[in-house]
């Protein structure tokens, strides 16, 4: 079984569909790419898959060690804690004021509110709460040196340059320990350096981890590298799947990036 399947998904929001009747499937140790040109309907997907949307039909079930996870019938807050999805954003949404390490902390509050007893415990000091406070610094190192961040770690997030962000966003979404990780446009205002450094990083965690990536991304170059699987979804529909070779050469795909011949001879 894979751990996350989508069947039949599809929202409306009035008259517009942004979602017709969508299915596909997601394995751990593989990233899927979720591409087509703007107002395809991608971030929509992520939005349902995150809680942020609840569809009009359709089933979305992540399953991992025995159990199952209904993400629609699901609140945004139990998606993430219980079902094990985190994200990052299109535009970046950091803790700006907060330290970088700060940041990574914060990712880590379910395991650090348990352990205190829900402040109880962190008031007197207790045993249990200094050590999964010393377990959450050292979880938020070991990704602070994954993402080359470590020497920035008593800065400001907001202060970091636009490339150490995109990597602060993901280390805190990693920090939260996923079974499936949705990036949304990582590599948008990169530079070419910069992309090479993400999808490295991507791949790693992939490697590593031994989780589900999620990725929507424009930059092609990058898409083509490290994904897996490529769903490609134009005016809200999945009009092609299939691995980076299949996908450079579905007609299908390029009619909806190029347009056809008739319409470009319009546009002329």
């Amino acid at each position: 079984m894979s751990l996350l399947t989508v069947e039949h998904l599809t929202i409306r929001f009035g008259g517009l569909v942004a979602i017709d009747d969508v299915s596909f499937a997601a394995d751990d140790r593989r990233i899927t790419a979720i591409i087509g040109p703007n107002g395809a309907g991608k971030t929509t997907v992520f939005n349902c898959l995150t809680g942020f949307y609840k569809p009009d039909v359709g089933r979305m079930c992540v399953a991992a060690d025995g159990q199952e996870w209904l993400l629609e019938r699901m609140e945004g807050f139990r998606i993430a804690r219980d079902a094990g999805i985190a994200r990052t954003f299109q535009n970046i949404r950091l803790f700006p004021k907060m330290t970088v390490l700060e940041n990574l902390l914060v990712a880590q509050h379910k395991a650090l509110q348990r352990a205190s007893l829900f402040s109880l415990a962190g008031l007197v000091g207790a045993k249990s709460f200094r050590l999964a406070e010393q377990a959450a610094i050292a979880r938020a190192r070991s990704w602070l040196e994954r993402c080359s961040l470590v020497h920035v770690a008593d800065d400001e997030a907001g202060s970091l340059p636009y490339g150490a962000q995109r990597r602060l966003e993901i280390a805190r979404a990693m920090c939260t320990g996923p079974r499936i990780l949705c990036l949304d446009e990582p590599a948008a205002g990169l530079n070419p350096a910069e992309s090479v450094e993400l999808a490295a990083l991507v791949r790693s965690i992939r490697d590593y981890e031994k989780i589900a990536v999620l990725l929507i991304e424009h930059d092609m170059s990058v898409v083509m590298e490290i994904s897996d699987q490529i769903i490609v979804l134009d005016h809200g529909r999945k009009i092609a799947q299939g691995t980076p070779d299949e996908i450079r050469a579905n007609p299908d795909v390029i009619r909806a990036y190029l347009g056809t011949d008739e319409e470009a001879a319009v546009s002329r």
